[in-house]
């Protein structure tokens, strides 16, 4: 049985739900975000909005697939109505030499050790503010899918090199230092 999908997502003040043409769609005061229910899997569980909440139940609680989408699809909710209420962040930074980064109207800039400079474009309905240095930046969003998505191609233009201890980390990340070879 699928313990987050029990509980009913409670619908914070000024969060709105509304169903519609198999779309949930969920208004807040930072935007709205809308979640697909006519999907290969979440045709498996019923969404239903009552007064102030939002409850998901699976249409076959037998079925293995149907209960691990109630699970799920309970925390895509739940993500939508945290993301336009507060929104979702990553910080990250990067570290070594001449490493840097800089935001150009929609595109991000990288220098990050390569011949050239990585410019990214940031993703609509993202944002990207650089921190007291500029090795530091947060990536900001009210979709916590999209703002993971984007901090994970961030983070793939230079990984995290356990030999030399640099490359582009999030905030908290602990890289393994290794030793070199030995001669």
């Amino acid at each position: 049985m699928s313990r987050a999908g029990k509980h009913p997502v409670k619908l914070k003040e000024g969060v709105t739900a509304a169903i519609a043409d198999d779309v949930l769609t969920v208004k807040g005061p930072k935007g709205e975000i809308k979640l697909s229910l006519d999907t290969k899997h979440s045709g498996l569980v019923d969404v239903v909005v009552e007064a102030d909440q939002v409850v998901v139940t699976p249409k076959d609680a037998e079925d293995k697939t149907s209960r691990a989408m109630w699970g799920t699809m309970t925390r895509n909710v739940r993500a939508a109505v945290e993301g336009v209420t507060d929104g979702f962040s990553k910080a990250m930074y990067m570290k070594g030499v001449g490493y840097k980064a800089s935001v150009s109207g929609n595109k991000l800039v990288l220098v990050a050790g390569y011949s050239h400079d990585v410019i990214m474009e940031i993703p609509a309905g993202l944002t990207v503010q650089m921190g007291e240095t500029p090795t530091e930046f947060i990536i900001n969003g009210i979709d916590k899918c999209l703002v993971g998505q984007f901090a994970d191609k961030v983070h793939k233009v230079r990984k995290a090199d356990p030999y030399k201890g640099k490359g582009i980390f999030y905030k908290g990340e602990r890289i393994r230092r290794k030793e070199g070879k030995k001669k």
